[in-house]
């Protein structure tokens, strides 16, 4: 096969699959903003960790936010990680019960979306990915928001199409 029609061909997938061509995307790509404020989030025992989250950014109005920590423990999580080295990429669900410490908290908010991903462990291992709903809180859960300005465009950050 050609060189030109190989091009045409992986353009056209580009295209279909709404991604850019790798020569137009930045290879580093940084936005600055002020902070706003800082929003201090508890979740109770039985919360929903995504749901309770989500309440939060709207209650607080957030648009945009940096998840700077978060700790604490859940009884069950349910989490997904990327199961693959292509594209597009395809997503492993893993859910568990049981006593789990929450180590770590981070993401970010993006244009009032929660794109947020959770660290856990037990004595025996140390587990971690995407936060998906069904994770939930045991003794509490503390989440630190960086509210940022709402001018900043956030849309891309987590696009895997833009690459």
């Amino acid at each position: 096969m050609g060189r030109f029609v190989k091009y045409a061909l992986a353009a056209c997938c580009a295209v279909l699959l709404g991604a850019q061509a790798p020569d137009q995307v930045p290879a580093v790509y940084t936005q600055s903003s002020d902070l706003q404020r800082i929003v201090v989030v508890r979740l109770k025992y039985g919360t929903d960790m995504l749901d309770g989250l989500e309440q939060a950014v709207a209650r607080e109005k957030i648009k945009n936010a940096v998840v700077l920590s978060g700790f604490g423990s859940v009884t069950a999580y349910h989490v997904h990680v990327v199961g693959n080295t292509t594209f597009p990429p395809k997503d492993i669900f893993t859910k568990a019960g049981g006593p789990y410490d929450l180590l770590t908290v981070s993401g970010l908010i993006m244009g009032g979306r929660v794109h947020a991903h959770i660290t856990l462990a037990t004595p025996q291992r140390v587990i971690g990915g995407h936060l998906e709903a069904g994770t939930s809180v045991f003794t509490f859960t503390n989440i630190s928001l960086a509210v940022v300005s709402d001018s900043v465009d956030l849309s891309r950050n987590d696009d895997w199409k833009w690459h």
